[in-house]
């Protein structure tokens, strides 16, 4: 897990400087706390911070073939690297390292643009051709690793972090206002745009190829939606749960491959609870897993974790986040995101990426899981209303349009609107904040028609297919890659850990999109093949176990000791959020949480994620940006405040 950037420039004879990378590679350090190398080609530039997993001692970027004609700076793991590099050496490629980094030099020599296509694996890379004087950035099928690129001037810039483009004078810092509604609707940005003007996300599973100043973005995979003559053949459960057990071992077996110590994030649940099993399996020793819970722990989230670790048998450590941590966290926050994301994960996952970074490098999740086998209890709900659309049709739409008039509540409000609408306009993905009547109250009707049309290409998609099916999709293109993905990446990597993600594997999902959708949710419980799958392997509360995620008391804390805090941040005289939305829009939403007539714990979360983003970068110039980050990284193997010992062994 590393950083990558770099730079072509459109005119031959305009050189790339080396200090605007080395001020871009500083940017990102946290993300490479083991090694900066540069690679300086007249109009183009490479530069890489490197985390160091494997050939330790041999494994440095840009990394470059033979006769120093292909050059590389790569960020991810390549699991399959040993059967390519025997493929490869098969035809006649000499290689002067271990590290899976080689490999790409010489799989683009071997096959060109179509190397991504052999990838098994989490990449972002940008490989430099000499002799063509082109430039290829390619990103991984899942978007499991981030990749930003923006033009400045005639050039163009890319780097895994947006904030490290801001070390290019010509990159402006700048507010991309048309997406301030989608970020407060959904709690982020759904790409390829950002919230900065100019600057994009480039797309899971494409490709863009640049030469002589002028680029091209081409997608090179997809969700295999097609597979639909698949999932209509009889299938036997027991066997079908047989394979997927093997496809996970397999997809586990290779996410060890490291020269450093290898953890795990055990949440309690299901998808963390059977990757421990597979680690397990697979490496016998000792394994670390680590929890995080938050102040006065009613509902027993750690509880959970504890039971997972004893029957699986993990040295087993555990994280505690308070309010008053929270709060100190959240300019972190915003500086290590780059952009809003509102996702109450994201401070608890960077605590607990501290405490790991403690005793490994390496942790395991089982991020992914509820986008591959429908695990999210929002689709059951959806299909609910789907089936009565199905029996009610016109009826049932004019008893909801009655039934507004009556109800004030928000939470029956947004249901009830979700009943007259169809399935593409009223699902927008796992998470939301401002719902619909308060985004058009907000920001008027064109915002919800635009989100609305920003989302119609993945429908297109899947016209046709199982309504499950159809929102599996959208989540795996939008929420997957703009929202979780990015969350677990920014918020590892804001303490030099890898993250690795068994169930997000290709082909594992590949196999997952045969199956029909009642393996998957099956009265209204979402993921029961793996329930299946892992029954007898892990304990069986945890196998019934309902879908919870993190079960964080924000709701109760803003009632509370972040009452004060969040109502002084909105409301000041400097805040953008106020200039924007207005003090009684943002008054009322307070006011409203505070005494418990509606629960707003996502607005306002969102409201104040976006105000801490402001003052980080938009409130500062891009030299106090570049020349003094808000944050001085204290040292990354320095022991965290409050750091546990483990609470039993093997």
């Amino acid at each position: 897990m590393c950083g990558v950037i770099g730079r072509v420039n459109a005119a031959a004879d305009h050189r790339v400087r080396p200090e605007q990378l080395a001020d871009g590679l500083r940017l990102m350090a946290h993300r490479g706390p083991d090694g900066e190398g540069l690679y300086l080609d007249e109009n183009a530039g490479l530069g890489h911070r490197r985390l160091a997993i494997l050939d330790l001692a041999g494994g440095a970027q840009p990394m470059c073939n033979e006769d120093r004609t292909i050059w590389v700076s790569f960020n991810g793991e390549i699991y399959n690297h040993q059967l390519l590099r025997e493929e490869l050496a098969g035809a006649g490629h000499r290689f002067a390292t271990r590290s899976d980094t080689e490999t790409l030099v010489h799989g683009y020599e071997q096959w060109g643009d179509e190397l991504p296509t052999r990838l098994r694996g989490m990449f972002v890379f940008a490989l430099w051709d000499v002799r063509k004087r082109r430039l290829l950035l390619a990103r991984d099928r899942l978007g499991i690793k981030p990749l930003y690129f923006t033009r400045a001037g005639e050039d163009l810039v890319f780097a895994s972090e947006i904030k490290a483009l801001f070390a290019f004078p010509e990159v402006r810092c700048e507010l991309n206002p048309s997406r301030a509604p989608d970020y407060f609707a959904l709690r982020y940005v759904p790409g390829p745009e950002t919230m900065f003007a100019g600057i994009q996300r480039l797309p899971p599973g494409h490709l863009l190829s640049w030469h002589d100043g002028a680029g091209k973005i081409s997608r090179y995979w997809d969700v295999p939606v097609e597979a639909a003559e698949q999932r209509r053949r009889p299938r036997d459960e027991a066997e079908e749960a047989e394979v997927l057990a093997q496809q996970l071992r397999e997809s586990v077996r290779m996410r060890l491959m490291a020269e450093v110590p290898v953890g795990l994030f055990l949440s309690g649940g299901i998808d963390s609870t059977a990757v421990a099993w597979a680690m397990k399996l697979a490496e016998p020793r000792a394994l670390k897993s680590f929890s995080v819970g938050y102040e006065g722990d009613a509902e027993g989230e750690l509880a959970w974790a504890r039971l997972a670790a004893r029957a699986i048998g993990t040295e087993h450590r555990e994280v505690e986040v308070d309010s008053k941590s929270w709060l100190e966290r959240l300019s972190e926050l915003a500086w290590f995101l780059d952009e809003p994301l509102s996702d109450g994960a994201c401070i608890p996952l960077m605590q607990l990426a501290r405490r790991a970074r403690e005793e490994v490098v390496v942790v395991l999740s089982g991020e992914g899981a509820d986008e591959v086998f429908g695990g999210y209890p929002i689709y059951g709900k959806q299909l609910a209303i789907e089936q009565a659309r199905g029996l009610g049709g016109p009826l049932l739409e004019g008893a909801a349009r009655l039934a507004l008039k009556a109800v004030r509540s928000p939470k029956p409000r947004r249901y009830l609107a979700m009943a007259g609408k169809p399935l593409e306009r009223r699902y927008f993905g796992v998470g939301r904040a401002f719902d619909d009547e308060l985004l058009v109250s907000a920001f008027g009707p064109r915002a919800l028609e635009e989100l609305i049309h920003r989302h119609e290409r993945h429908w297109r998609r899947t016209a046709g297919c199982p309504p499950l099916e159809r929102m599996l999709y959208l989540d795996t293109k939008v929420w997957l890659p703009d929202d979780l993905l990015i969350k677990a990446d920014k918020m590892t990597m804001a303490w030099a850990i890898e993250l690795r993600v068994p169930f997000l594997d290709h082909q594992l999902l590949e196999s997952a999109w045969t199956l029909p959708p009642a393996l998957k949710l099956r009265r209204g419980v979402g993921k029961h093949l793996l329930r299946v799958a892992m029954a007898g392997k892990v304990p069986e509360p945890i196998l019934r176990r309902p879908k919870r995620g993190f079960p964080i008391p924000l709701g109760r804390w803003l009632q509370g000791p972040l009452y004060g805090p969040c109502r002084e941040r909105l409301l000041s005289s400097h805040s953008a959020v106020r200039e924007m939305l207005g003090a009684r829009f943002i008054g009322g939403l307070l006011e409203e949480h505070r005494r418990g007539q509606a629960d707003r714990r996502e607005e306002l979360y969102a409201l104040w994620v976006f105000e801490e983003w402001h003052r980080t970068f938009l409130s500062r110039s891009r030299e106090q940006l570049v020349q003094q980050p808000p944050r001085s990284r204290p040292e990354l193997l320095g022991p965290a405040a409050g750091g546990a010992a483990a609470l039993f062994g093997a």
